[in-house]
């Protein structure tokens, strides 16, 4: 089959490819989903309580129990300074509703000057159950009510790891379910209760005055701990005053510069050694204005409004931004990450060298597959964040599987360039002559193809514009995206449609089979290429189940392209091989629960979490963040060529430089908001952080005269 084929032969390989991911989610039983999901860090279990078995009548309990190692804490509603409160997605039968987290009182963590709240040793986080008048119990004669639960939770220590599991269990619709009855009790002690008083809160220009009557005389005259529920109100590792007039406690707490809610109703938590009491104060006054801080990095709650991102530096206007994503297109033909896409077009310019309409079609048919590409992945992200999801720019490569099914097509395409399969014999006939009527669908997919690859790089000019466009109305955050793929195909649009350029390609021969064939070997580098960023995102059993598919994969390739009764039985042989290494592999890439395996502590470098920066800026030492993952290919070349060049290492140690790296190789909302607030939707990000000053960006291409020329105007 021809490279024209292969191209028209993406989308039946995409689909199966996606058909054998459902298969495998499909085949994941509850019985495969774990009750249990441990880590280096954290126990985690879902748990159940039904005393009287199931019904709207009935009292029923979900809950989720984290069990924290020594020196190991997750974050409250409100995580104070820093943080990520614990998120539980709910997956139930008809007619049962799981309700919000009924969260019991924190307590405070100080780590220097932050100030955070939240949970160590051990916590379960319980949720009631109600059922609807769908919910009926003849449906579950023969079988039990299945509860499954996805779970995303932030442990830190000296460093933040976002963990996740997925859980399932089943409850006996007709017995009680009651061996969890001391956990849950003890979870219910553990919850404010109600303040029946009157609370009130008044605004001045700095502080909060709150003011509660009606507590218990048992707390008269003793000193209280003060939690709100809405984050970022106030600023929590500021001092602040409390006392008692009479039986009216009064307290003083200082507001956040930078706060991210203005409410009406403040609900509060006070506590003592005797419990908590929860109040739903009113707030009376005129809330001050914001400060603006571009240089925070502290990510809001899941769950919270967010404030819109101011960016670092001077905003760019709709016409920059669109000649940024135009010069960053341009550019992003030179990331490496392109390199095999773009050779595969070269391969089709070069056999239809003589044939000028031909090729001024393929053109404009490559420059539509790369500029509509472009508009719908835009669009998909300025979506997914309109509906408030922590999503960036390189997004689709935070997802094992996706990492994963992109190994298994490039496989595909590495082997038939490689002349190991041949496709022509699978496609029916008609499929064959409608593509060589029309070989521009084979340019539009080539666009598309390069566009899956290119996405996750980033260039010069596209950083600050993408990050632009995301907040911009949506026809003007499309046009931005259009310009970025109008960039990217402008090369071959000018070679397609010029005849000086079509005079320098060379002439089709017999040495098109050699090139073909040598193409091979990109593709399969960029399958090595890809396991990497798997093995960082999830594991080794992950990854050698991954191998083992490619493998099945291989054999099956190969079985299509035998012919007689050998075709017939090995081809069973593989298919069946195929299916049992695609469940495995997709089974332990979803089991895996790992944090990314950078390399953050390595010569000198740290795991950057939210809040670390403020914390050494306080102790006047400057800071270095490096905001990077596996999957990009521009932050891995930084980080050889320029990060670490000795010359750069002796002039961070020389001057005392805290070197941060925040790895984004596996979805991180703390990273995401992180980088929002420059303005960016992806990395490559280097910030370099002085005490007192504002920060200073640097160049996504980053180069050791740049960096140097920054440190110098350090004191020594």
């Amino acid at each position: 089959m021809t490279h024209r084929s292969l191209l028209h032969a993406i989308p039946a390989i995409a689909l199966g490819l996606c058909a054998t991911i459902a298969q495998a989610q499909l085949f994941k039983s509850a019985a495969d989903t774990p009750s249990v999901v441990t880590t280096e860090r954290t126990r985690a279990e879902l748990l159940a309580h039904a005393p009287d078995g199931l019904g709207p009548d009935k009292q029923v309990w979900l809950g989720l129990r984290l069990t924290h190692q020594r020196g190991w804490k997750s974050y409250w509603l409100n995580p104070g300074d820093a943080g990520l409160p614990t998120r539980l997605e709910w997956s139930l039968p008809r007619g049962v509703t799981a309700g919000e987290i009924r969260w019991p009182v924190p307590s405070k963590f100080l780590l220097g000057p932050l100030v955070n709240y939240g949970y160590a040793g051990s916590v379960l986080l319980p949720a009631p159950v109600s059922f609807s008048p769908e919910f009926s119990l003849d449906d579950y004669a023969r079988s039990d009510l299945e509860v499954k639960l996805k779970a995303q939770w932030l442990v830190c220590s000296d460093v933040c790891i976002p963990e996740e599991g997925e859980f399932s269990l089943r409850i006996a619709a007709r017995s009680s379910h009651a061996s969890n009855a001391g956990a849950f009790e003890a979870s219910r002690a553990a919850q404010p209760r109600e303040h029946t008083g009157s609370s009130r809160i008044d605004i001045d220009s700095t502080s909060l005055v709150v003011r509660v009557t009606g507590l218990a005389a048992s707390l008269v005259g003793q000193k209280l701990d003060f939690f709100p529920e809405t984050a970022g109100v106030i600023d929590a590792s500021a001092p602040w005053s409390q006392q008692w007039d009479g039986n009216v406690w009064t307290a003083r707490v200082p507001l956040s510069p930078q706060r991210l809610e203005s409410p009406q109703t403040l609900p509060i938590l006070l506590t003592s050694p005797q419990g908590g009491w929860r109040t739903e104060a009113r707030v009376s006054g005129l809330w001050p204005a914001v400060t603006p801080n571009v240089g925070s990095t502290a990510a809001p709650a899941l769950g919270e409004a967010e404030v819109a991102p101011q960016p670092a530096g001077p905003r760019l206007t709709f016409g920059l931004a669109l000649l940024g994503a135009f010069l960053g297109g341009l550019i992003l033909n030179l990331m490496p990450c392109v390199f095999p896409v773009l050779a595969i077009k070269v391969f089709g310019f070069a056999r239809h060298g003589q044939d000028a309409t031909g090729r001024r079609f393929d053109g404009v048919a490559y420059a539509a597959g790369v500029i509509l590409s472009f508009v719908a992945l835009g669009g998909l992200l300025v979506a997914l964040r309109a509906a408030g999801e922590q999503v960036g720019w390189g997004f689709q490569l935070q997802s094992p599987p996706t990492v994963a099914a992109l190994a298994v097509l490039f496989t595909i395409i590495g082997l038939n360039l490689a002349g190991v399969v041949t496709f022509g014999r699978l496609l029916p006939a008609s499929w064959l002559a409608y593509q060589a009527r029309h070989r521009s669908v084979n340019a539009f997919l080539s666009g598309v193809l390069a566009v899956a690859v290119a996405s996750p790089c980033t260039a010069p000019f596209m950083g600050a514009a993408l990050g632009f466009a995301v907040a911009m109305p949506t026809p003007q955050a499309l046009a931005t995206f259009a310009a970025l793929g109008l960039g990217m195909a402008m090369p071959y649009l000018v070679a397609s449609w010029t005849p000086a350029a079509a005079r320098l390609l060379p002439r089709p021969g017999a040495w098109m089979d050699t090139f073909q064939r040598l193409l091979a070997f990109p593709m399969f580098a960029t399958v090595v290429w890809l396991l990497w960023v798997l093995g960082k995102q999830t594991g080794v059993d992950a990854l050698i189940a991954t191998l083992a598919l490619l493998v099945a994969t291989s054999l099956l390739a190969w079985a299509a392209s035998l012919r007689g009764t050998a075709r017939a039985s090995v081809g069973l042989l593989a298919v069946a091989a195929l299916a049992s290494t695609a469940t495995l592999a997709f089974r332990e890439i979803q089991a895996s629960v790992v944090a990314p395996q950078g390399d953050a502590q390595v010569a000198g470098w740290e795991a950057w979490n939210a809040g670390k920066v403020d914390s050494i800026l306080a102790t006047g030492r400057p800071v270095f963040v490096d905001f990077t993952a596996a999957w990009c290919v521009t932050c891995q070349y930084n980080k050889k060529m320029t990060l670490s060049d000795p010359a750069v290492l002796a002039s961070f140690q020389a001057r005392n430089v805290a070197l941060l790296r925040a790895d984004w190789t596996r979805r991180d909302a703390s990273i995401t908001a992180a980088l929002a607030s420059f303005g960016r939707t992806g990395v490559p990000l280097y910030v370099l952080y002085l005490p007192g000053k504002p920060p200073q960006v640097l160049s996504e291409l980053l180069t050791t005269a740049e960096l140097t020329s920054a440190l110098s105007g350090l004191s020594q």
